[in-house]
């Protein structure tokens, strides 16, 4: 799994202070730390949003004589816009705030009063890296103002290893390889619903969830297994099962709900002892672990671990289902035979 360092934050100045999102130190290299600033919308969006082909902008001035020279705008593939007096002028890379002066100082040589507004009115669908102990690492697009929640959600959820308490964003600040960073803290945000530990994601994003070989606290695993997963999976249960098939369950489901949610065990004929986990990995292998069937265990890695999707479980039989299945083979067929030598015995006979 993918190891992480984290770069110290360095604090915020006390104009930073009025921020509600967690603090992000920007850097320009490993190590190197700037004056941090803040990740929230609306209030500081004009500082951090970097444009790109497709965002969508209006632009007003406030000048009533100069209302025709504003209206929408809109960033074309090669990354410029086409406004009037100007014509072209290239916005990719700028953040909505640098834009805003930009412009301003391209339209003072052209108007008597260039004070103009420019807001973004729908940004362009975002792209986010998810790392690290996710289900399905890789690259996303999301919808416009998603967050660390919602994306770890869309690549499967956390694993049993992740440390929901140390999430990496880390975040492109303009050109010139620049990239600030924070460490999230996602319990907070499950269990005291503190939002600024779940900020908007911009496109560029790269999230990691960094791995733990510690135990998590119980509340904080299972919190972070229900609510950073997809609603449902689909699990397939075979052999020994009272209803076997492939049955959908919520995310994270553990193994013994799973077999209760089947019907349970058949009585004398499942080996509840020997009980087996497939799993598919990311790499395309498989692995197998083998548990005891104890219904009310809570959730753990020992006993009764959560489930992923396109999990399978196997319940195999026990000695006395298959010496009743091969009684039944030997039985039956000399009982079939011995049948027939009474009828062949009785009609000869007569």
């Amino acid at each position: 799994m993918l190891s992480t360092s984290l770069l110290p934050l360095q604090a915020a100045e006390p104009s930073a202070a009025a921020f509600s999102s967690p603090a992000i130190a920007q850097v320009a290299g490993p190590g190197a730390l700037g004056v941090a600033e803040g990740l929230s919308l609306p209030s500081v969006y004009s500082d951090l949003y970097v444009l790109g082909p497709g965002d969508q902008l209006q632009l007003n001035f406030l000048d009533p004589a100069a209302k025709e020279v504003g209206g929408p705008v809109e960033i074309l593939p090669d990354g410029t816009s086409t406004l009037a007096l100007l014509g072209s002028v290239q916005l990719t890379g700028l953040t909505l705030g640098q834009a805003s002066r930009w412009l301003t100082s391209l339209y003072s040589k052209q108007l008597v009063r260039p004070q103009l507004i420019l807001n973004l009115i729908r940004p362009r669908p975002v792209q986010v890296s998810i790392l690290g102990e996710v289900s399905r690492p890789g690259l996303y697009p999301l919808a416009s103002y998603s967050t660390p929640v919602s994306a770890i959600q869309t690549a499967g959820g956390i694993t049993l290893n992740a440390d929901i308490r140390q999430i990496v964003l880390r975040r492109p600040a303009g050109s010139g390889g620049v990239e600030k960073q924070t460490v999230l803290d996602l319990a907070q945000l499950l269990q005291a619903g503190n939002q600024r530990q779940n900020p908007i994601l911009f496109d560029g994003d790269t999230l990691i969830v960094t791995r733990t070989d510690k135990p998590l606290p119980s509340e904080v695993l299972q919190i972070g297994l229900s609510n950073l997963s997809p609603a449902t999976i689909s699990v397939t249960l075979v052999g020994e099962v009272k209803q076997p098939g492939t049955i959908a369950v919520p995310a994270n489901t553990p193994l013994q709900e799973a077999l209760l949610r089947a019907g349970g065990p058949v009585p004398w004929r499942a080996k509840k002892s020997d009980i087996e986990l497939v799993r598919l990995n990311r790499n395309g292998t498989t692995t197998s672990e083998f548990y005891s069937y104890q219904p009310g265990q809570d959730i753990s890695k020992g006993f009764n671990p959560p489930l992923r999707d396109r999990d399978m479980i196997i319940v195999r039989r026990s000695y006395y289902g298959k010496t009743m299945d091969l009684l039944n083979q030997v039985v039956l067929p000399l009982s079939s035979l011995g049948n027939l030598f009474f009828q062949y015995g009785y009609y000869n006979n007569r």
